[in-house]
């Protein structure tokens, strides 16, 4: 299809209007193949298979044939008018017409569609950029912390006969009791473990549990606060009835020689584990600091240009955080999640609110450093992917060969070049930008800051 006309305007954020003219001469050539269409295939009464008159269709169906026939000629006209268009649709939606153009079979039929595009902007200049990052290092106490986490994971869980304490693990059945002593329907739970003094059950109550032994059984009101996090029971007084099933007590190791073999057959002493703690943690403590730096290089470099993400590329990702924590929660269907945020007092459409300056902000990073990349001309070699499937194996028990196999297989070869380039750029980056030491932070602290 010809057009005669095109028109290209940009709009925020990230959008694009096209204005396309068809001639007259197209408009009636498209609407006349599709009469030729439908009078080769309609049955109508009255006239055999391929010989119904186009003016019986006209009259019979009128108006619905000049609206089909626009629809083609807009389908026809937007592919012929995207073929060299520099600017193109992202694939989240299609083109969406705008208002409702006139369309007559003989006369030029001129409409607009608009579309999301891959955002358009000017790569921000690297000189001169300036960033602070904590100052953190590794303290004794962060190797204690870590040596006494390998003890609890080593425990040996036995029966106790004694009462329970802060660290045991109680099975109990709890149901809510209403005024008269009755039991509130669907509030009952069988079989429910919990570590005392976690708090990982809905009422919280652990230190009413403290004491009790098995077979003990006990009734308590608990209130809870207006601001409590499941909001259902915020500001409310609840009877509970709590039967205890099972004590277990955790049999923690001693921190030895036995223990470190234990952990793995590399470590011969003690020593040896402390020393493997720590390596863990400066490697831990040295990624992490990359990442810092890293994402103060972008949160730089977006100050120095405008990245504007299109509505269907957020609601996009907004959609796959969506998915992602049901995957999470592991539920299998929107209703169930929604269920579980309406308990913490949110509604779907109050978290993606809450979600949307996180998820913009990290498209447009991912954009923005997309475009420096590409700027740059990094590439990955198949070279270096080998050598960095090889530093992955020593991390697992699985070989190179494994590893490389497994990508392949998931068509996730690219995942790895794309981290190699991102790598080379920021490298380039961090050599010529300044860093600052702020004041120092602990390493726990600074471990458990979201990046």
């Amino acid at each position: 299809m010809e057009i005669a006309e095109k028109k290209i305007e940009e709009l925020e954020p990230s959008r694009v209007r096209m204005t396309l003219t068809v001639p007259a001469r197209d408009v009636r050539a498209e609407y006349d193949a599709m009469m030729g269409e439908y009078a080769r295939e309609a049955r109508i009464d009255g006239f055999r298979k391929g010989h119904v008159p186009v003016s019986v269709l006209e009259r019979k169906f009128g108006p619905s044939l000049k609206t089909e026939a626009m629809g083609r000629v807009i389908e026809k006209a937007v592919e012929t008018g995207l073929k060299d268009a520099a600017r193109q649709p992202l694939a989240y939606e299609p083109p969406a017409l705008d208002g409702e153009p006139a369309f007559e079979l003989d006369s030029d039929f001129m409409f607009s569609v608009t579309y999301d595009a891959y955002p358009s902007f000017d790569l921000p200049s690297l000189d001169g950029i300036e960033i602070e990052v904590p100052s953190v290092a590794i303290a004794d106490e962060d190797i204690a912390r870590e040596l006494e986490d390998i003890r609890q994971r080593n425990a040996i869980v036995v029966d106790k006969d004694g009462p329970a304490e802060t660290g045991d693990i109680v099975t109990a059945n709890f149901v809510e009791l209403a005024e008269d002593g009755s039991e509130v329907s669907d509030t009952a739970r069988q079989d429910f473990s919990f570590e005392l003094g976690k708090n990982l059950n809905i009422y919280k109550f652990d230190d009413e549990i403290v004491g009790l032994k098995a077979g003990d059984e006990k009734t308590f009101s608990k209130t809870f606060p207006a601001d409590y996090e499941f909001s259902e029971y915020a500001s409310k007084t609840v009877t509970i009835k709590v039967t205890v099933t099972k004590v277990k007590k955790q049999d923690l190791p001693d921190l030895d020689d036995e223990l470190a073999q234990d952990v793995s057959e590399k470590y011969k002493t003690l020593e040896d584990l402390k020393a493997a703690v720590r390596t863990q943690l400066s490697e831990s403590l040295e990624a992490k600091l990359r990442r810092t730096k890293e994402n103060a290089i972008i949160d730089e470099l977006l100050k120095r240009t405008k990245v504007s993400i299109p509505p269907s590329m957020l609601a996009a990702e907004l959609a796959m955080r969506w998915e992602s924590l049901k995957q999470q929660m592991g539920v299998d269907n929107d209703e169930r999640l929604e269920m579980f945020l309406s308990l913490s007092g949110k509604t779907r459409d109050q978290l993606l609110q809450e979600w949307k300056p996180l998820a913009e902000k990290a498209l447009s990073s991912r954009v923005l450093l997309d475009k420096l990349i590409e700027a740059g001309a990094y590439s990955a070699t198949d070279e270096e992917v080998d050598a960095e499937i090889a530093k992955e194996a020593t991390r697992t028990t699985m070989s190179p060969a494994e590893i490389k196999a497994e990508y392949e297989k998931h068509g996730t070869i690219e995942y790895i070049k794309d981290d190699i380039k991102s790598r080379k750029f920021f490298d380039a980056a961090l050599s010529s930008a300044t860093v600052k030491e702020t004041a120092p932070v602990s390493y726990l602290d600074f471990m458990k800051k979201n990046d």
